[in-house]
């Protein structure tokens, strides 16, 4: 019989998490910017200008999804992947169905970091 923890209902080990989205990503670095581009193989694809040398490009991913998704860097944690482009990510604090719908949203912005070089048209 398992036993109880006394300060919930939930068998010991176990405890409710929350939301928490696994998201496939598939990394292109050395990009000319950071930006989600579409999907590739059932993953987002996202370009980075950050290499693919001694975690650059992991830490880059991570920082750019936390600004996107206006959620703090240690809510994105990298599960698998850390030397291959195709990666496997858990986004704490949101559903799978709100990841993906941010992330739409960046694709379809462009998903220019601030302060990066890239010029809006102006209407004049």
């Amino acid at each position: 019989m398992q036993r109880q923890n006394r300060s919930s209902k939930f068998p010991v080990g176990s405890a409710m998490i929350g939301q928490m989205a696994i998201l496939r990503v598939h990394v292109v670095p050395n990009a000319k910017s950071d930006c989600v581009v579409g999907e590739h193989g059932g993953a987002i694809k996202i370009k980075l200008r950050a290499p693919a040398v001694e975690g650059k490009a992991n830490a880059a991913l991570v920082r750019f999804l936390a600004e996107q998704m206006k959620l703090p860097r240690h809510a994105i944690v990298l599960q698998s992947g850390q030397r291959s482009r195709d990666k496997l990510l858990r986004i704490d604090g949101l559903s799978e169905e709100e990841v993906r719908r941010r992330c739409r949203v960046v694709s379809m912005e462009g998903g220019a970091p601030r302060g990066s070089t890239q010029s809006h048209a102006s209407s004049r």
